[in-house]
């Protein structure tokens, strides 16, 4: 039996994003986000039990401020005790691990998926996806982007505006677009 289209995307292989399985995942998670973004951000406890059944996990503490928007939701995992502050964006068709204690600005967008560079296979409706992993205790400043298949490390600080397009080790502030590492953080 041939894997599924949802296979290939968690698999980073590539697949079709219109394929009636994924729309109906990426219909639900929109309901959920519809109702999450109505709530009222002081309402911790109702907001709580919305990003429960939305996202994959999140841990106790995890503050999630609206508006925000992924695509899946289910592939998200935020850790204990963390900030998504205003505006932020998850393109989750493959998977975003966020560590405990991260700080993430308003206007941040992670990014899982991506297009070919043949136009043919772009033109064909055929995308992929690579997940990303944000360490324990990072801040990503304000309108940062982070690409697909990138890590940061723990302790990582990442300046407001960076475009994220390789990995950054643990303990540095990095910033720039393309973001670089600047110096250690000791």
């Amino acid at each position: 039996m041939s894997p599924s289209e949802k296979e290939k995307m968690i698999a980073g292989e590539l697949y079709c994003s219109t394929d009636p399985e994924l729309q109906s995942a990426l219909a639900e998670a929109q309901r959920h986000l519809f109702r999450l973004n109505t709530i009222p951000n002081e309402d911790t406890e109702l907001r709580t039990t919305v990003l429960q059944v939305l996202l994959g996990s999140i841990g106790s503490g995890t503050q999630l401020k609206s508006p925000f928007s992924c695509d899946y939701g289910r592939h998200i995992r935020i850790g204990r005790h963390g900030f998504v502050n205003y505006g932020c964006v998850f393109l989750d068709c493959n998977f975003i691990e966020i560590g405990d204690d991260a700080q993430i600005g308003p206007g941040v967008h992670i990014y899982t998926a991506f297009h070919p560079l043949d136009a043919d296979i772009r033109r064909s409706g055929l995308e992929a996806a690579k997940p990303v992993t944000i360490g324990h205790n990072v801040w990503l400043g304000g309108s940062c982007v982070v690409c697909p298949g990138v890590s940061i490390g723990d302790n990582t600080v990442i300046g407001a505006g960076s475009v994220v397009v390789r990995d950054i080790p643990a303990g540095k502030l990095a910033a720039g677009n393309p973001c670089r590492v600047i110096r250690d953080l000791t």
